[in-house]
Formats: structure tokens, sequence, C-alpha cells
């Protein structure tokens, strides 16, 4: 079931809301981005997420094809969100999870996750090692 939480960065400066199910299928991937950020997405539609605070203070990063914006607090470095589209699901925001302040451990812990070889554009499936991920 879908629930709104609330999140930010490590400094505070940057705060967002968002509605997530953390029921649903979560996402690591080994691609190049992601794995050296560890970063652990639920990919929600762009209306679902919003800025509460520091909206100024972010700094975008692309790469590649710049399908997925990167958004980070200029702060403290902590990434918030990947913004982007690309078919089939179209725009979407990629909600950083561990940046959430109100979702518990148990819910974190309970989370699905769907391992994705992003490093080989193989987005379908698992890459044969996912431990590191």
């Amino acid at each position: 079931m879908k629930k709104t939480y609330h999140g930010s960065c490590h400094c505070g400066t940057v705060r967002f809301e968002c509605e997530v199910d953390l029921a649903a299928p979560t996402s690591r991937c080994n691609c190049s981005i992601c794995r050296k950020t560890r970063f652990w997405t639920e990919l929600i539609p762009v209306d679902q997420f919003r800025l509460t605070a520091g909206e100024d203070e972010l700094v975008d990063y692309a790469f590649g094809s710049h399908a997925v914006r990167h958004r980070f607090c200029s702060h403290c470095g902590v990434k918030i969100v990947g913004e982007g589209h690309m078919e089939p699901i179209g725009d979407f925001a990629a909600v950083n999870l561990a940046a959430l302040d109100d979702a518990s451990e148990a819910e974190l812990a309970a989370a699905p996750v769907v391992y994705q070889d992003g490093a080989h554009n193989d987005w379908g499936h698992a890459p044969a090692e996912t431990r590191y991920m």
C-alpha cells in the first residue's frame, strides 16, 4: 500500500515527500553510478515526488544518454532522486530509499529488492553476482 514518506539529505537542507509502496519491488542496479553511490531506489510517477525545501541547493549530474538527471544536495552530497524519462515507463522519479526519514527499519528490511544488470543494459535480468549490491 502506498504511504506518504518524508525524507532529507544528511545536512537537512533538501527535504522532500513522496508516495511509495515499500511492499512493491525496489531496485538495486550495477550500472556505473548506482554501483559507486550504492543507490537503492523505487521508481514512482513524477507527481508522487515533491521537494519541500532546498530545491535551489540541488545540483544535477547526467551522463551517457542523459536519460536520468541525478540530483544531489550541494552541501552534503547526498543523492535525493534521479529524474528522467525512459520507455516503456515514461517520466519517473527514482527516490533514494536510504534518504527516507520516517520509514522504519522493519519497513526497509522487508522491502523486496529486484537486482538489475544496468552495467550491460540488461535491465530485465539480475547480474550473475548481486551480493555486493
